[in-house]
């Protein structure tokens, strides 16, 4: 079986993303702060990906790597909006989701990792989606929503770098929106736009799964990962269908329970 490394294994996706590496019969490791349901303990790597060394332990022996592991988003106001904090990017973002972006991608470097899937987000391109502009393709340019986006934009262009200039076949994945908690999905269920960009646990298992066993990828690429559109198509699909054979099946709210915990 085929070794797999999940970066950021114990959060909401990756413990979707595991389960459905499991099931497609892959090895797969873990590192996270905490350790992960669905991981042997001789398999799980507990620490962060802001110190390298623990990204070296974890990722020694894996033919893949799944790179998960960030600050989810910026603060926000009950109301959503968001909250303008100095050391939120200092101390919080560029620690775990830029330097821990190139350490992965610099350690797969150094032990000849060959294949390195990146989780971006529909944030970079949130300007589109304010202007209406939609479907939205990997082709359009990036305009994103603020500062965990822009790390985002880093880490998809620490990809292209590391494809272009050390030969690692990387593909960046901006994925939908997975719920945290119940008030997201109540979030969700109010508003047709995000029901467009829900990702259930179940397509997510299962595209993971397609990313580590397609042999069509290009050196580097970028595509979207939802599930099926419940009124009108937000993302464009079809990179995710040409590359990897993979199309969603669910459509919300199907799953949605199991991101609430």
């Amino acid at each position: 079986m085929t070794r797999i490394l999940v970066t950021g294994s114990s959060g909401r996706i990756g413990r979707a993303a595991v389960a459905g590496l499991t099931a497609a019969g892959f090895d797969v490791a873990g590192l996270d702060r905490t350790p992960s349901p669905g991981i042997p303990k001789s398999r799980m790597t507990v620490g962060s990906v802001s110190r390298r060394e623990t990204v070296e332990e974890a990722m020694a022996g894996a033919e893949a790597v799944i790179h998960l592991a960030a600050v989810p988003d910026d603060p926000k106001h009950p109301d959503g909006r968001i909250i303008y904090d100095p050391m939120h990017f200092p101390k919080e973002l560029i620690p775990n989701n830029v330097l821990g972006a190139y350490h992965v991608l610099d350690v797969a470097r150094a032990i000849r990792v060959p294949r390195v899937i990146l989780a971006s987000t529909g944030q970079v391109i949130d300007g589109h989606l304010e202007a209406e502009r939609i479907p939205v393709t990997p082709a359009m340019e990036v305009q994103p929503l603020y500062l965990y986006a822009c790390t985002k934009v880093l880490l998809e262009q620490l990809g292209r770098v590391y494809s272009q200039h050390h030969g690692l076949r990387v593909l960046a994945v901006r994925l939908g929106w997975c719920p945290r908690d119940a008030d997201q999905v109540r979030q969700i269920a109010g508003d047709e736009m995000s029901q467009d960009v829900f990702l259930s646990p179940g397509d997510v298992g299962r595209f993971f799964a397609a990313t580590c066993r397609s042999e069509s990828l290009p050196p580097f690429g970028t595509l979207f990962c939802t599930s099926r559109h419940t009124h009108r198509l937000t993302y464009d699909l079809s990179e995710a269908k040409q590359w990897l054979g993979w199309e969603p099946q669910d459509q919300w709210p199907t799953g949605a329970e199991e991101f609430v915990t």
